[in-house]
């Protein structure tokens, strides 16, 4: 697909993110939502067949299902067959800890849904750290009953400061159970936006991260590292941020957002209470504004084909504004570690006077 197409907003998102519920069991510490518990006067259930759909007629391909933990939702499966009945793919994100051999069962029968289980570290001390005493044990529980199921299954990871030396690991983890590995990007959001500092991978972990992702083929980001990637991994997905573009965010309450990263008051684009998606999606002026977002600070850098200045989301949090270029893109990490390296050199070097 042109970027040009792209950058100008499809009639309808490709893809919905869509949180239908803050409530969660885990309280993690990247969480981009600060989930925990519900929020007041969620969709209910008609509200939320009605928005499937508005979905089906927007024509909408796939909704990716988050949170909170959907499953505690007691209609959420309810919910997803209403997407299945009209053709719409659906990617669930889940702890895992709710799933048993029944649901599972249930799911795979549909043919039009996949699954990915989140575990930040390979090993029960990295993940628990992050997301709770126990969780890695039931993830990994959750992952091998998926696995013998026909449901595509995947690892989604986080990458943070903590798990960005066992990625490797966690692939390997990946194969051994029998899924795929999807890396994720830690975004100063929700939860996160308190933990930025301790959890941010620093500049040589990304570099690190980057190296490593253009010899694995397999490992899916999204469009979470962007950014970051190689050129021999450009033709893998898209290049640039879709937000408004290719997709958009429905929030637990049916506020409607770029993307689920930018769930702000400043950022929202409309109610599903008090307007259809379709009008949200042609018209807000958050939206249009977005589908012509130039970010000028990045557009003589020799890298820009590749990563159109990366995430607006991340700039915003950090304060340089949707327009102020990603500042954890593959230029400005080596920029930072030649920085450190001549700050030590000068530090190291003997003074004048010696």
């Amino acid at each position: 697909m042109s970027n040009r197409f792209v950058e100008q907003g499809l009639s309808a998102p490709v893809n919905v993110t869509w949180e239908v519920t803050l409530a969660c069991n885990l309280r993690c510490s990247h969480c981009l939502s600060a989930s925990g518990c519900a929020a007041d006067a969620e969709l209910d259930t008609a509200e939320a067949l009605d928005l499937v759909e508005q979905f089906h007629q927007a024509g909408v391909f796939q909704v990716n299902f988050g949170g909170g933990e959907p499953f505690i939702r007691l209609d959420f499966e309810k919910i997803l067959a209403a997407c299945h009945a009209r053709g719409i793919m659906t990617c669930i994100s889940t702890n895992g800890t709710l799933l048993d051999r029944r649901v599972v069962g249930r799911l795979g029968e549909t043919g039009l849904v996949a699954i990915q289980v989140s575990l930040d570290g390979a090993n029960r001390l990295t993940c628990d750290a992050i997301r709770g005493a126990g969780t890695f044990a039931r993830a990994i529980s959750a992952l091998r009953l998926l696995a013998e199921s026909p449901i595509p299954t995947s690892i989604n990871t986080v990458l943070t400061s903590r798990n960005a030396a066992e990625v490797p690991q966690l692939h390997r983890l990946a194969g051994e159970l029998g899924v795929s590995l999807r890396v994720s990007r830690f975004r100063p959001a929700g939860r996160g936006a308190e933990n930025w500092q301790q959890l941010r991978p620093s500049p040589g972990q990304l570099l690190g991260f980057a190296d490593w992702l253009a010899e694995s083929g397999d490992v899916r980001t999204g469009d979470s590292f962007f950014s970051l990637t190689a050129q021999e991994r450009q033709g893998l997905g898209l290049n640039l941020c879709g937000a408004a573009k290719l997709t958009c965010c429905v929030g637990p309450q049916g506020e409607v957002y770029p993307c689920a990263f930018l769930q702000m008051p400043e950022f929202r684009a409309g109610s599903l209470r008090e307007q259809p998606f379709q009008r949200i999606w042609d018209e807000a002026g958050v939206f249009r504004s977005l589908r012509t977002l130039r970010i000028r600070s990045c557009e003589e850098c020799h890298r820009f084909d590749h990563c159109h200045g990366g995430c607006p989301a991340v700039a915003h949090h950090i304060g340089r504004g949707v327009d102020g270029g990603d500042p954890e893109c593959l230029e400005n990490c080596v920029s930072a570690l030649t920085a450190a390296s001549l700050a030590g050199v000068v530090a190291g070097a003997p003074s004048a006077a010696a």
